[in-house]
């Protein structure tokens, strides 16, 4: 969940940042200050430094070969790869520096790439089998982490994987814009770069490679006396696996660690930890609270703990399970069973942790995640970065939730870890909030206590551990202390006062110098486009502020232009040019919303998906409100062009799976098939044809199929691991799609009532009294911006969440400001932040109407001809039913 969002946090303290600006602190490798040679051309990005011959033309596709290093030789790596590509006019690359590469060896970084320190491009076979061996005797003694995604050449530091060279996409099985290669009839097919090597069935294996492979598939668990029977957990580090001792049929767990994988911040591979682990775990051997340790041993070259195996349940399942606040049918007796069960577990973890400490052990890794409940039996789990008491140690890797501050080591860390226990037990995920701002604290114990019956002193006493008084910490927590005066909340102040808090925070985070992005936000804004789109980026900052009268600004606005007129922005609503048409034509910019919509004209577009984020629903929806508001007919016809595309490619109501997400297609309103109902439904609203309503009800029960009733009569999107109730892949989008729908089938049609229930019981989704999150897109905000909207807006709701923001609300530059998505930086953007909480306030607050783009009041727009397509006919209204 965490792990993609790791190495954006290293640049900045408060923001999701790149490391280009902090190249002072973290340098690249010394062979990146070696001049370009002469005839090649450079390119770098916030990972790599590319380099190629220039004019030289590549295959699109081919063999490639990656090497792997420790961190300690990669210098000498990557210096022997340039000496070798750069006169045999080789392309290659390589990470850029040190940080870099640790993140991406990282425990949790993605297991598919993680390894590769330097990638070689060669042009054919011939080239692939001289470079493999030439540079297998130049680099033969170093070691590195297996990439997993490859096939290993020899015992050595080289990797072969056939892949993309050049950067092409399809659309894989869910939907998801991929990397892609050509298979056997020409057809863009998803690149695949899973932790396992495979070859594309339609691509031979080189005849010398063939005794590697072999090789590869020699490494088995024969003679291991356990047999692995499921994988419980994956990580870079190793696999974590529930298997059985074939002696006595003993279930165990056995965990596995990678050598030069899984690095910590002290560079620590997990093979490190593993047996540090071990020695940890037979030094608490027969607690009651610690898994009995069976053996350690290595299967090739990894090794491997087997542990007792623990019947039991995470915490952080139970706390999902029992908390009452994620129900609609809650009770003020859930919330007194519920403390009265946190009350009890956070003795029996406290009682666990205490175990250890007499032991002379601290454990350095307390959280939800690692503590297991068995019955009346609780049991810590996972001592890779455990110590002994007197050595006073920092956790090396830990939740970024209870990470202590640098000032706390040895059992003051475990303290800490255990006093963000007791507020995140009552309030799951929000002590991340501490790294950001310590004196939270303070307020979320203000919150717990108003929220549940629980002792007070119980949450007091962790509160003044969190803000830095750890004076006798084995007792603090039990005693009668009284806390810091929480901070007041602001979002009590008034509209004006509120909305100018959060717009003097936006504008103070600005950084119009920058090239990459003016407002900081999510981590998908440093993906092209994503600096300008309306989604991550400027256009949906500076929509908001104008929209809800927090002023325009025009030294922002044209940065923003100007941005937008770079290459390789894609032209979808919410993360590219279509959106940023649509904030400009908003803010009144009409000739250069126009200037962008006519690059957008020019841009291919058959090959996106259906969606309104970034798809044909979106592209369609623009272009008609860009032809409402200047007549432009060449706007009305391509849209006719896309809604006709869209019906074509968009099924029945049972071709989708009940499923959504992961490997298969998703539903909602930003990713799922309610994107598609609404483009339908505007398309109706401007020509009356019936049948568009036809395929607006087919796509909204696409995604009712995707939708299951919770036990307490709530309506979410299944996704398999969890249900969602979020605007864009949760059902709170879906039910504002079906809400516009039932406004123009208001007759209630017997074949309609469905919809008319699952709106009731999608209603009950948006007035829980906890969210995680605060954005528009998947928290809060979304919630108070659905209240505001649609048919039957709860005014007496919406403020009732609005007061709720108080959990993740926090001060910047003399404003207020919000988490984005997971809650470990500050985000200022449309999607996850600061922006979509002010805009979602202004469909409450403001005294002019303020609504997501296509989601305001339905109702015919200027009359127009009917939408056409290219040739003439009619959109198609042959798909769904009535």
């Amino acid at each position: 969940m965490i792990s993609k969002y790791e190495i954006y946090c290293l640049a900045d303290p408060l923001f999701y940042d790149t490391l280009d600006s902090k190249r002072a602190e973290h340098p690249d490798f010394s062979v990146a200050a070696r001049p370009t040679p002469e005839g090649w051309a450079h390119l770098a990005t916030g990972t790599w430094l590319h380099y190629a011959p220039a004019g030289a033309t590549l295959p699109t596709q081919g063999w490639k070969i990656h090497i792997s290093s420790s961190v300690r030789e990669a210098e000498r790596v990557i210096a022997a790869a340039w000496d070798y590509c750069v006169p045999r006019g080789l392309a290659f690359k390589f990470l850029r520096g040190r940080r870099v590469m640790t993140m991406q060896n990282s425990k949790y970084a993605f297991r598919g790439s993680s390894g590769k320190l330097v990638t070689i491009y060669p042009v054919d076979e011939a080239q692939l089998e001289l470079t493999l061996k030439e540079l297998a005797e130049v680099l033969d003694g170093v070691e590195g982490p297996y990439i997993l995604s490859d096939l290993r050449y020899g015992d050595g530091p080289m990797y072969v994987r056939y892949g993309g060279f050049a950067e092409r996409h399809c659309l894989d099985e869910s939907g998801e814009q991929v990397l892609a290669i050509e298979n056997a009839d020409g057809e863009l097919v998803p690149d695949v770069r899973g932790p396992g090597f495979s070859l594309p069935s339609w691509v031979p294996l080189p005849a010398f490679l063939e005794p590697h492979l072999a090789a590869r598939n020699a490494v088995t668990m024969e003679g291991v006396p356990y047999q692995v029977d499921s994988v419980l957990h994956f990580s870079n580090g190793g696999g974590v696996y529930l298997a059985h001792d074939t002696r006595t049929g003993e279930k165990v767990v056995l965990k596995e660690a990678r050598p030069h994988a899984g690095l910590d911040v002290e560079g620590r591979d997990a093979v490190t930890r593993l047996r540090h682990e071990a020695e940890i775990m037979e030094r608490l051997a027969g607690l009651d609270c610690v898994p009995r340790l069976h053996s350690h041993f290595t299967v090739g070259e990894h090794h491997f703990l087997a542990q007792e195996y623990i019947d039991g349940t995470s915490l952080s399942q139970l706390i999902a399970q029992k908390h009452p606040l994620t129900r609609a049918d809650r009770t003020p007796e859930m919330s007194t069973d519920y403390a009265e069960w946190a009350v009890t577990m956070l003795g029996k973890v406290r009682a666990a942790v205490s175990a250890l400490h007499e032991r002379g052990v601290v454990f350095g890794d307390l959280h939800p995640f690692n503590i297991l409940v068995d019955g009346d039996r609780v049991v810590l789990i996972d001592f890779e970065v455990s110590s002994p008491v007197e050595e006073r140690r920092r956790p090396t890797l830990a939740n970024p939730g209870f990470v202590p501050p640098s000032g706390l080591a040895g059992v003051e860390a475990d303290e800490y870890a255990l006093a963000c226990l007791h507020l995140g037990i009552f309030a799951p995920m929000t002590t991340m909030l501490l790294q950001l701002h310590r004196p939270k604290a303070a307020q979320l114990g203000r919150l717990v206590k108003e929220t549940f019956p629980v002792p007070p002193e119980l949450i007091d006493g962790a509160v003044t551990i969190l803000l830095g008084d750890t004076t006798g910490v084995h007792s603090t927590v039990h005693s009668a202390v009284h806390a810091a005066e929480p901070e007041p909340s602001r979002l009590s102040e008034g509209w004006p006062a509120l909305r100018d808090a959060l717009a003097t925070a936006i504008l103070a985070s600005a950084t119009p110098g920058r090239d990459d992005r003016l407002f900081p936000g999510d981590i998908v804004q440093f993906e092209p486009g994503g600096g300008v789109s309306l989604a991550n980026g400027a256009a949906g900052v500076l929509y908001t502020l104008a929209a809800t009268g927090a002023g325009r600004f025009p030294e922002h606005e044209e940065w923003l232009v100007r941005r937008a007129a770079e290459p390789g922005i894609g032209i979808g609503f919410y993360n590219g040019l279509h959106g940023v048409a649509y904030a400009l034509e908003e803010l009144g910019r009409r000739e250069d919303a126009l200037g962008v919509a006519e690059r957008c004209l020019r841009e291919p577009w058959e090959g996106l998906d259906l969606s309104l984020y970034r798809g044909l629903s979106g592209v369609a929806l623009a272009l008609m409100r860009l032809h409402d508001a200047t007549g432009e007919p060449e706007f009305r016809e391509r849209a006719a062009r896309v809604v006709a595309a869209v019906a074509d490619r968009l099924g029945g109501p049972d071709d989708v799976p009940e499923i959504s997400g992961g490997r298969y297609p998703h539903a909602g309103l930003m990713y799922g098939s309610s994107g598609p109902a609404l483009m339908f439904l505007h398309a109706y609203e401007r020509t009356g044809d019936p049948g568009l309503l036809d395929l607006a009800a087919t796509a909204l029960r696409q995604d009712l199929r995707r939708c299951v009733g919770r036990e307490d009569g709530q309506l979410q999107v299944q996704q398999g691991w969890r249900t969602n109730p979020y605007l864009d892949e949760g059902s709170a989008g879906i039910g504002l799609v079906l809400d516009r729908y039932l406004a123009h089938r208001d007759d209630a049609q017997h074949e309609d009532d469905d919809f008319a229930g699952s709106l009731a019981a999608i209603r009950s989704v948006l007035t829980l009294p906890y969210y995680v999150q605060s954005g528009l897109f998947a928290g809060r905000a979304g919630m108070i911006a659905c209240l505001s909207s649609g048919s039957r807006p709860d005014p007496g709701a919406a403020e009732a969440q609005i007061a709720r923001l108080a959990w993740q609300e926090l001060p910047y530059q003399g404003g207020l400001a919000f988490p984005g998505a997971q809650l470990l930086r500050l985000s200022m953007d449309f999607a996850t932040g600061s922006a979509g909480v002010l805009f979602a306030l202004g469909t409450a607050l403001h005294d002019q109407p303020v609504r997501l783009p296509f989601l305001e009041p339905p109702g015919r727009s200027q009359a127009q001809a009917p939408l056409r397509t290219a040739a003439g006919s009619h959109v198609p209204t042959s798909h769904g039913r009535r």
